[in-house]
């Protein structure tokens, strides 16, 4: 991890700033768009516009990096994300705040894929997982950080816009100055959504439904909390929480992963998960039991998509693991789209108790379909299945395919070891 640390510093400084901004805006939106008298509707689109671009820009930055290189991508889409920061509080419309959302969604996907293949390039083999799992940890803490922002000044006015275009001007900084252009990367041939279906139902079904539940959070929950009347601070450590669960949990849900059926650790992470999300709708009003929901869906949700991607590798041969990269990552995106607007409805329909009530529908939803999947056929042994990677779910699909080069190398390394013990 030192090893790590000290090689990348520099990058992982760069975004966790990246990330502060992204946090800060995400929510700061939230706030705002009730300030402005924006409908909970009309704010799912809104959310929902991110999500649009992250997936576009998922797909479209390597082609960009390819043709003028990584560093003219990197600034240039981090110029736009500036821009934009300025731009929200300037014409406060919900159409052009949707549309702006696509710009930045666009703009962090490809910065986060350019950094995303810095840091691969900078990696071994042998220390692959420690950087992937430092990355992820330096993007929880830049989210957290984000919202202790929100208290500094008032949300009705410029400076919480200006601070975050401020914070990700200067991440380039470091990032600009410390590295130096990787070779342009080539995209492995990608997985059919059919095939992927075929080889792991419950694994295309789970990311599916997990990428409406994190979009939910992501996008949602300064929504529901401008709502639910909620105070600026009480919307920040709320928000927190989340994120907060989401490192926490992460690396215990991780330990087992290696250690039992990693299918029945996937149905007890979500029935956990849909339980939590049950709490405020049973108990009102009270803003402790809105933290506990809060840490508890954030820890059962974000360990969930590595985990439901390791749980796909198990199906997988090694040749295919990249192949399968794409495939899940569109998976997870469409449903990422449709999470808030889903949300927004239900919110209009039930109230801003509609968040959890989604949020709960899906978990347990997935819950009776994996415990239908049980039925169908044998889970891997534990002999069998890959290690855990930690990776989050606003990763790019350059994090992706660095978290199936470790599947990758360690199940090889597996397997040299049981020919060698199986050969004395």
């Amino acid at each position: 991890m030192i090893q790590v640390l000290s090689s990348s510093w520099a990058l992982l400084l760069g975004m966790m700033l990246l990330m502060v901004g992204n946090g800060v805006q995400g929510t700061l939106l939230g706030i705002r768009g009730g300030l402005e008298g924006f409908g909970t509707f009309e704010m799912s689109i809104v959310m929902s516009g991110y999500f649009v671009g992250f997936l576009g820009g998922s797909r479209m930055a390597p082609l960009m990096i390819r043709r003028v290189g990584h560093v003219r991508v990197f600034a240039a889409l981090g110029s736009f994300i500036s821009a934009v920061l300025i731009l929200y509080p300037t014409f406060a419309d919900p159409w052009i705040w949707t549309l702006e959302r696509v710009v930045i969604g666009f703009c962090f996907s490809g910065v986060y894929v350019t950094a995303e293949s810095w840091l691969n390039h900078a990696a071994s083999n042998e220390n692959r997982g420690k950087a992937l799992s430092l990355y992820l940890i330096v993007q929880m803490v830049g989210i957290i950080a984000a919202q202790g922002l929100l208290v500094l000044a008032d949300p009705a006015g410029f400076i919480l816009f200006i601070v975050p275009s401020v914070l990700v001007s200067i991440a380039f900084a470091p990032i600009l100055l410390s590295v130096s252009p990787t070779p342009a990367f080539e995209r492995t041939k990608g997985m059919s959504l059919k095939e992927l279906f075929r080889i792991s139902p419950l694994g295309c079904v789970g990311l599916f439904v997990l990428g409406g539940v994190f979009s939910a959070q992501f996008g949602m929950a300064a929504v529901f909390g401008t709502e639910s009347g909620l105070s600026v601070a009480q919307i920040s450590i709320f928000v927190s929480a989340i994120y907060v669960g989401g490192v926490v949990l992460q690396y215990p849900i991780g330990w087992m992963s290696d250690r039992m059926d990693r299918r029945a650790l996937i149905l007890m992470v979500t029935g956990l998960g849909g339980l939590a999300a049950a709490l405020p709708l049973l108990v009102p009003g009270s803003f402790q039991i809105l933290l506990i929901t809060a840490f508890v869906i954030g820890g059962t949700s974000n360990p969930l998509y590595a985990l439901l991607i390791a749980y796909v590798n198990d199906f997988l041969e090694l040749d295919d693991m990249a192949a399968a990269s794409a495939g899940l990552i569109f998976i997870n995106g469409i449903g990422a789209i449709a999470g808030p607007v889903v949300t927004g409805w239900a919110m209009g329909l039930l109230g801003p108790n509609g968040f959890f009530a989604f949020i709960g529908i899906l978990m347990i939803g997935l819950l009776i379909y994996g415990l239908w999947r049980s039925t169908r056929r044998a889970a891997p042994s534990i002999e069998d299945t890959g290690d855990y990677v930690a990776i989050s779910p606003s990763a790019s699909p350059v994090a992706v395919d660095m978290a199936q080069e470790v599947y990758i190398e360690t199940a090889s390394e597996d397997t040299d070891e049981t020919a060698t013990s199986g050969g004395q």
